[in-house]
């Protein structure tokens, strides 16, 4: 009796490359987790503070709504701060690159 052929496209599990578990270290995965959501936060916090700026210059606002926002928008700055330097990261750790297109966060 022959042995039934391989389904085409299907690998033997023994000649993949990839090994069969993967060695996770927590930290790293907390650390790499931390650094995407505050990659996140910044770039909305960035994208608020321009849209603030736009509102202001056209009048929009009155000066104790400008008050509020000054003081949220550096609250929120400052509390990524913290979060970022309690994980070990630097700014340009939540600046991902996205090689063509350049940095993900525009300099200030």
């Amino acid at each position: 009796m022959t042995s039934p052929e391989p389904r085409r496209g299907r690998r033997d599990p023994e000649s993949r490359s990839v090994p069969r578990h993967l060695d996770v270290d927590r930290e790293s995965v907390e650390r790499g987790l931390a650094g995407l959501v505050l990659t996140v936060v910044e770039l909305l916090r960035q994208l608020m503070e321009r849209q603030a700026l736009r509102r202001i210059d056209q009048g929009g606002l009155t000066d104790d709504q400008v008050e509020d926002l000054g003081l949220t928008l550096m609250a929120l700055e400052e509390r990524v701060t913290e979060l970022r330097e309690h994980f070990g990261l630097t700014p340009e750790d939540l600046n991902i690159d996205l090689g063509p297109l350049g940095p993900l966060l525009p300099r200030d």
